[in-house]
Order: C-alpha cells, then structure tokens, then sequence
C-alpha cells in the first residue's frame, strides 16, 4: 500500500504526540516537551505518512498512519518513528524510515543510527529487515530503566 509521506506541520504536533503515546510504554514515550524538542532541534526534520484511502475531508487526523522524526549529521540519527496500530504491516514503518534515510543520505549522512528498547522484539525484526545492524547496548537508556540496543546502517 502507497502512503503519502509529508513534510510536519506545526499543527500536526497534538496528533504525533498522542499518537507516540499510543505506541511507546511509559518512560519510553516522549512528554510533549521531549518531543517538540527533537522536532525543533537544528538540523532535524519529521515526516509524516497519510492515507489517502482514508483522508477526511477536513484534512484531521484521521489520515494519518505514522511519523519519523530524524537529525542530519556525518551520521545520521532516526530519534523516533511511530505507526498507528491499525496501520502497522501495511509498509508505512517501511515507507517512513527509507524516506528518511533519502532524506539524511542528500543532506549528507554517510550512515545512520537509532536505539530501540532491548524487549522490543517488533522493532529489532524491522530494523535488521532493513539492514540495520546491533553495534553496542547502552545500560538504562530510558528514563524507566530499560536498557537500549545501538543499532546502526551505512547509507
């Protein structure tokens, strides 16, 4: 399925944010003062994949199916990427994240990394389905004490 990806706009922000509330636990989901940081930060962009099949004619939430925040540099940093429950295996997740990598590699990434929560089975599957490889754990990462798998792709 083709989802549409955009470009975040401001008023997108109370969407994105419940939405991460939705996918993340406690202590692993962002506050909203967390996430409009790392929207904000230099050198970051957020996308944003709607579909079409399901864009309500005031152009609300209801289209939307997922989001990745991202921050350029010599290598590139995947902070988050959410997909709606009813969305995920529909290949937003995967439509999102070669987006982005798109994105860091013109602006001149040359690799790209993320952390994800050990216990997250789902995510560690996706990443290394997208040639992501483990390079270290950080110890109690998350602020519940989870610790985080390092993982990283040359672009």
């Amino acid at each position: 399925m083709a989802f549409a990806i955009r470009d975040f706009k401001p008023e997108d922000f109370e969407m994105l944010w419940r939405l991460d509330q939705e996918c993340f636990p406690p202590g692993i989901s962002y506050t909203r003062q967390e996430l409009k940081i790392y929207i904000r930060r230099r050198g970051a962009f957020t996308l944003v994949a709607e579909d079409p099949d399901n864009a309500r004619s005031d152009g609300d939430e209801g289209s939307v199916t997922g989001f990745i925040v991202a921050q350029g540099g010599t290598t590139g940093h995947i902070i988050t990427i959410d997909v709606a429950k009813a969305a995920r295996r529909s290949g937003v997740g995967s439509q999102l994240l070669a987006a982005a990598e798109k994105r860091l590699q013109a602006s001149g990434s040359e690799a790209v990394s993320l952390e994800t929560a050990v216990d997250n089975s789902a995510a560690l599957a996706f990443y290394k389905r997208h040639g992501y490889s483990i390079v270290r754990i950080w110890p109690r990462y998350y602020s519940n004490g989870v610790d985080a798998l390092v993982l990283s792709k040359n672009l």
